[in-house]
């Protein structure tokens, strides 16, 4: 897969950046403006499915959309963080902006069937699907990373090995995918729990900011970005636990990568810029 790109002068590479992180944020963007526009006509339930209430069919387009997109980055890109992330924005973002469940509901199911076609369908969907569910049949290959993860997840016990004392050598991609299981070696089951809580706070007080916007735009573009951190690291820390199938985005703000610590870094300057606005 081809998840960066290069802006190069003859032989020498000006910039190096991952475009997803980017599309990210402009996505974020486009949807609060989108939805803040179109709320109305989102929230109108006018047809039924059975005893289930509906809106238009075009409203659903855009829903559609996403699910097609996240497919192709799935297949052709073989990105499952990219696509999941994605998806799962979008669906968080049209809850937040009309309040009702069949837009994540949906969104989940379209993700869910479409993802179990692709499994039977490509061979390195399905590859990636064996490693997290069989990651011991095949050890020396595709199951090592997970293998390797779980194992200093173990070695973490209660207060783990001490700063310094792991083995994260042992452990691929240690500083990027799986930072979070070296974290969980030399901290223990005490810090990986006080990492998870640090993260907690910062989303409850994004999505409290989104709360106390001024108005609909503000909310949601609050709320997308809170969103998208929230969902970035349960998709990495499930991940790294094998709760979730192993998806290749970074732990926001620690694993390493600019273009992810600047796209984070943004995220919370504009949540903060919209706390400044309310508290003013």
């Amino acid at each position: 897969s081809r998840l960066w790109l290069q802006l190069r002068l003859f032989d020498t590479t000006l910039v190096r950046f991952q475009p997803g992180e980017i599309g990210k944020l402009f996505l974020v963007i486009f949807l609060a403006s989108y939805l803040a526009s179109r709320h109305a006509a989102l929230t109108s339930m006018t047809r039924k499915l059975g005893k289930l209430s509906m809106p238009e069919p075009r409203q659903l387009f855009p829903l559609a959309i996403a699910w097609a997109v996240s497919l192709v980055i799935l297949v052709y890109q073989r990105d499952l963080g990219a696509s999941l992330l994605l998806l799962a924005v979008f669906a968080a973002m049209l809850y937040a902006a009309t309040g009702r469940a069949i837009y994540p509901l949906a969104g989940g199911g379209l993700f869910l069937a479409g993802a179990v076609v692709a499994g039977t369908a490509f061979d390195h969907v399905q590859r990636r699907y064996d490693a997290w569910l069989r990651p011991w049949d095949d050890f020396a290959d595709t199951g090592y990373q997970i293998g390797q993860s779980l194992f200093a997840l173990g070695s973490g016990s209660l207060t783990g090995s001490g700063l310094g004392l792991g083995r994260p050598d042992f452990i691929p991609s240690a500083t990027t995918d799986f930072l979070f299981a070296a974290v969980a070696e030399e901290t223990g089951l005490a810090g990986s729990l006080a990492v998870v809580a640090a993260y907690a706070l910062l989303v409850a007080v994004g999505f409290g900011i989104a709360l106390r916007a001024r108005d609909p735009y503000r909310k949601l573009l609050a709320a997308g970005l809170t969103a998208a951190i929230a969902i970035q690291t349960i998709l990495i820390i499930g991940g790294v636990i094998r709760l979730l199938p192993l998806t290749g985005i970074t732990l926001p703000f620690m694993s390493y990568g600019g273009s992810a610590l600047v796209a984070n870094m943004v995220a919370v300057v504009v949540l903060a810029r919209i706390s400044h606005e309310v508290a003013s």
